[in-house]
């Protein structure tokens, strides 16, 4: 498949979820950013502005199978992925799947479950598995968890661990829309929602097509060498407790590869990288407490980052 393919399909599929999301493109190209890569995605922002929306417009776009998972307190990790019923005829116990099994999953509001729950997803979003009373069940592919939550209200809420938020491979979010995007979702709700005219444009096997293709795009070694730095940098700088992991250096390197692809590139350009660091790396970070009480902001130490780090000249 070429980059131009790539980039064709790739505009299909905005263009379904657009119906819906109103003016949020770098939002909805990170959703799909984190699909192609076989990355997971966490849309972090206050309620009301469309997180859910963005992952239901995302899962009918695709003509893949599409599961939701409410956390809550009381949600318990068999809830999540599946439990062994004992079959009376059969004489035998039975797996029965939970809803983590589906190619696209919602996770809303992730960080009001307990963190026992929550931990049931670290396995599948490494390894696409699942092992319940000691055997291994396989997860469909495409595998895709887009997870929101609601980074301001903490009451019956439980921080995410650092583990689990390293495996997401992008962090987004969306914001308030200016005033004309807010008069423009009112003129698109007035006689039904939106969300029911997207269609799906990709089924399972071309998403599948697609993350293959994107490991084509090519990646210059002094890109590479660019990244190494600028994640070593988080490592080194006087604000971080705990820089970015090895996992940040390889998830950069496939989103700015999805980031090429979408725009018709079969190569990696540094802007790519500059544009998705913030997004890829700045959730990866853990700040320093006395940074933490100037209000400093990962975000804004990885911009700092990005202007003090050299950029390749030569590719």
């Amino acid at each position: 498949m070429d980059q131009q393919e790539i980039a064709r399909q790739a505009a299909r599929v905005i263009a379904e979820i657009e119906k819906v999301i109103v003016g949020k493109r770098n939002a909805v190209e990170g959703a799909l950013i984190g699909l192609l890569c076989a990355g997971h995605v966490l849309v972090e922002d206050i309620p009301g502005v469309g997180k859910t929306m963005l992952a239901r417009a995302l899962a009918r776009a695709l003509g893949c199978t599409f599961r939701r998972i409410q956390f809550t307190p009381d949600l318990l990790p068999a809830d999540i992925t599946g439990t062994s019923i004992y079959n009376q005829k059969l004489n035998e116990f039975q797996f029965k799947p939970g809803p983590v099994f589906g190619n696209i999953v919602l996770a809303d509001e992730i960080n009001r479950a307990t963190p026992k729950a929550q931990a049931s997803l670290l396995e599948c979003m490494e390894e696409r598995q699942i092992t319940v009373d000691g055997i291994t069940h396989p997860l469909p592919r495409p595998f895709f968890i887009i997870a929101t939550e609601n980074p301001i209200e903490y009451h019956g809420t439980y921080p995410l661990p650092e583990g689990q938020l390293d495996r997401f491979l992008l962090r987004v979010q969306l914001g308030y829309p200016s005033h004309a995007q807010e008069v423009e979702v009112m003129e698109r709700q007035i006689k039904r929602h939106p969300i029911e005219s997207v269609q799906p444009v990709l089924g399972a096997e071309e998403v599948l097509a697609l993350q293959e293709a994107i490991r084509d795009v090519h990646v210059d070694p002094s890109l590479k060498d660019y990244i190494v730095r600028i994640v070593e940098e988080t490592r080194r700088h006087a604000a971080v407790l705990l820089g970015a992991s090895p996992r940040g250096s390889l998830g950069l390197m496939r989103a700015a590869q999805a980031m090429a692809a979408l725009a018709g590139r079969d190569f990696v350009l540094p802007d790519d990288i500059k544009r998705l660091a913030p997004a890829v790396l700045s959730h990866r970070l853990i700040l320093k407490p006395e940074a933490k009480v100037r209000g400093a902001q990962p975000g804004d130490l990885i911009q700092e980052i990005l202007e003090t780090t050299p950029v390749p000249t030569e590719l």
